[in-house]
């Protein structure tokens, strides 16, 4: 009898479960989008709210995620200096692999030539394509002022990352230094902080509905055509990218003692998110849970994952130095190596100030030419027609990066627990995708119904 009922047992909850998983289910939502998309364009110019009402959906929950994780995580902390290593620590990651990343898309537009032969007159451009650049044009005291909020809610409030950042931050010093009577605030935000995750797992699960939304409007819309156009940058820039993956971050992971395609692979919902909706903010929350579940401490994941999806955006830096030289080579221009460095350097400051502007990496782009002056500003208008489809590889590094980059720093300050991470990443320990998830569900009907454990042991005993 226990012979018979044993397939049934073991295949259709496999078959259910792979349903079931969010990674699927986008992956699903993404070739039914390119489908659409190819097939009835018309009809896929329709489905373009999806991906935006998921977007404000994901932009709702970031600012409560990371009010909650940085503030639990600083007031737990039992030496506010270590606050302080992990910022100078971050800030100093952040910095170096920027600039690779700069020098890599810089290397790839030299040696490949993307836009040599175009010879483009930049006068014959329609540039009434081109976004309304002058009005976010990035400046240092205009990313000071909004670095800065005008109320302490109002930082918590308006959606900026680095004003609610700046406010946790003192949040949590100021909990940390008011010890036992803040204590039962820390209770309340901790409390606080499990809702706001139920509330990503629930959000999250709309995920598919984004991805489908954004993959059918993108492809109704540019199809095959930019493709052709402009298909050799975007065959080198996503060259370009996967070289950074393979190598930069898989050598730094394997000196971190994580492998880069099992970190990959444990990522594959959030990654898939990120490459289909090109937001990085769609998977922040997500991002900080998966991460603290992966062994990294609180009090890393809550500044380095912040303050990273402002300042560690490689994917960003590749594409602004390769599109550059792209453009310099179309309209004729040779830059020389001092030109390039000084175009490196402007870049390095104009790149940081991009956090919560929509299509940030191609408002620096439009500053820093404007700042320098070799390149018309009109010569924009060859690559905005691809910048969604460039965009895809830049959000996939930014993510990934960052991911990469708490790994490294949680190592650094000895925050992060390598037995549980080679546990999760191996499989012997669950990956716990979503709160809803078939392994929490599993673990609420045992804990609902503690006579249904004792029949299944009970049954299994007698097989």
């Amino acid at each position: 009898m226990a012979l018979s009922t044993t397939p049934t047992r073991s295949t259709t909850p496999r078959f259910w479960r792979l349903l079931r998983e969010l990674w699927f289910q986008v992956l699903v939502a993404a070739a039914l989008g390119i489908a659409v998309g190819l097939i009835f364009p018309s009809v896929g110019n329709t489905f373009a709210p999806l991906n935006d009402w998921f977007i404000d959906l994901v932009k709702m929950i970031v600012v409560p995620v990371v009010f909650c994780v940085v503030v639990t995580g600083i007031a737990s902390m039992d030496n506010l200096r270590k606050a302080g290593r992990i910022g100078l620590k971050s800030l100093a990651y952040f910095l170096a692999f920027s600039l690779l990343a700069m020098l890599l898309g810089l290397a790839a537009g030299n040696l490949f030539r993307p836009g040599a032969g175009m010879n483009v007159d930049p006068s014959t451009l329609d540039t009434s394509t081109l976004p309304d650049v002058e009005s976010t044009h990035i400046t240092v005291t205009g990313f000071i002022s909004n670095l800065v909020p005008e109320s302490l809610f109002g930082a918590l409030t308006e959606g900026e990352i680095l004003s609610a950042l700046l406010v946790s931050l003192a949040f949590g010093i100021a909990l940390n230094m008011s010890g036992e009577r803040g204590a039962p605030l820390v209770s309340g935000i901790s409390a606080l902080s499990d809702v706001v995750f139920r509330i990503v797992g629930w959000v999250m699960r709309l995920a598919p509905f984004g991805t489908f939304g954004a993959l059918a409007t993108v492809v109704a819309q540019y199809g095959a055509t930019s493709l052709q156009q402009l298909g050799y940058l975007i065959l080198i820039f996503f060259a370009t990218c996967l070289v950074f993956i393979v190598v930069v971050l898989g050598l730094v992971a394997r000196a971190a003692g994580v492998n880069i395609f099992r970190l990959m692979r444990y990522l594959k919902a959030e990654l898939l998110v990120a490459l289909s909706t090109c937001s990085s903010e769609a998977v922040l929350p997500q991002l900080v849970r998966r991460l603290e579940h992966l062994g990294a401490g609180k009090p890393v994941v809550g500044i380095v994952v912040p303050s990273g999806f402002s300042f560690n955006l490689d994917g960003s830096a590749i594409y602004l130095t390769l599109a550059s030289l792209f453009l310099a080579q179309a309209v004729g221009i040779d830059l020389s190596w001092q030109q390039q460095l000084v175009l490196i350097g402007v870049m390095m400051l104009t790149s940081k100030g991009t956090a919560g502007i929509a299509g940030g990496a191609f408002i620096v782009l439009a500053s820093t030419l404007t700042a320098l002056g070799t390149i018309p500003l009109s010569a924009l208008a060859l690559i905005v027609g691809i910048d969604r489809i460039l965009n895809e590889g830049r959000v996939f590094i930014n993510v990934l990066g960052n991911a990469v980059a708490t790994i490294v720093i949680g190592r650094w300050e000895k925050d992060f627990d390598m037995d549980r991470a080679r546990a999760v990443l191996h499989g012997t320990e669950p990956h716990e995708l979503l709160p809803s998830s078939d392994e929490h569900e599993d673990r609420e009907t045992d804990e609902r119904d503690p006579e249904h454990t004792a029949g299944t042991d009970l049954a299994a005993t007698r097989t």
